[in-house]
């Protein structure tokens, strides 16, 4: 596992994978397919992998935390970044914090908090919790105004903020006003695009934006690595046609549930058995995996056979 300090260039060398996390059917942590989705992802070129909401890390039990955690880091390639989440309460995020802070890992992000917060309160626990964990975090910006642009950029010129997942879902990512004001702020190469396939064309050619984060790569690597790789050359018309093969599933993310269809179309393309979801999820029905299913597969198969694993 990568465990240098993150800079700029490693958010920018990779599509950053937002992978789901297996589990046997006693939900336990499943290391053989968790494994073959790391295997999958670094033979198609990607190096940043990250664990947060498709993997259900909203729900882990802090008892096995440090037990996941390790396994996973002992599954990446040595030059694989992966990067753990935390939270999204205080009380997990200062447990986890003291968990983390004895392992490698460069960095972690926090979740974003949907309990009432305040502006103060949340700069108040990103400084906690990356004092706890004795290096700067990630913080996941997913709602309008989660935190002030100007109490972003203080979190980040005191070196407690390493990079922002910007998340922010708009029917026209182009018009996106708390986006624009924040890189007002802030340096757009802390700011990696954190919607997925759909909105990474906008960000990056008109908000400046680096970087992407995806939840589709962990069926189709090779497409996200080429499209991240058109992106950077300003070949926007080929970024079209590469971010095209990816709008299928992420039609059937948006219209059922983002987390669920990508936990159950990483099995269903074949990639591994996901195994179920950790409560207080569930997986697909019966006519959603049926509606998934192909989708998943053709994707898959558009990424080419070298993708598929022996």
């Amino acid at each position: 596992m990568k465990t240098s300090p993150v800079t700029p260039a490693d958010l920018q060398r990779s599509v950053i994978a937002v992978p789901p996390l297996a589990r046997g059917a006693d939900l336990t942590f499943n290391l053989a397919a968790n494994q073959a989705v790391l295997r999958h992802l670094e033979q198609g070129g990607v190096r940043n992998v990250m664990y947060g909401g498709n993997a259900n890390f909203y729900n882990i039990e802090v008892s096995e935390y440090a037990a996941v955690v390790d396994a996973l880091a002992d599954a990446a390639g040595a030059d694989t970044w992966i990067l753990p989440s935390a939270g999204p309460d205080y009380g997990k995020l200062m447990d986890q914090a003291r968990l983390l802070r004895t392992r490698a890992f460069p960095t972690a992000m926090l979740l974003p908090m949907a309990f009432p917060y305040t502006d103060a309160g949340l700069a108040d626990g990103v400084r906690r919790f990356s004092d706890a964990l004795g290096r700067p975090a990630v913080v996941y910006i997913k709602s309008a105004n989660y935190l002030a642009p100007a109490t972003l950029a203080r979190l980040i010129e005191e070196g407690r903020i390493v990079a922002v997942k910007y998340a922010v879902v708009r029917e026209d990512p182009a018009q996106d006003a708390y986006l624009a004001a924040l890189l007002q702020e802030v340096d757009a190469r802390h700011v990696v695009s954190g919607c997925g396939e759909r909105p990474a064309i906008v960000h990056f050619r008109q908000f400046g934006l680096k970087s992407f984060t995806s939840g589709s790569v962990c069926v189709a690597p090779r497409g996200a690595m080429q499209l991240l790789q058109s992106l950077h050359a300003g070949r926007y018309d080929e970024a079209e046609r590469l971010r095209a093969r990816y709008l299928p599933l992420e039609d059937c993310r948006d219209a059922i549930s983002p987390i669920r269809v990508l936990h159950d179309a990483v099995t269903l393309a074949g990639v591994a058995d996901m195994g179920p979801m950790l409560p207080l999820l569930s997986g697909l029905d019966a006519a959603e995996r049926e509606r998934v299913a192909p989708v998943a597969r053709a994707l898959l198969q558009q990424d080419g056979p070298a993708a598929r694993l022996p």
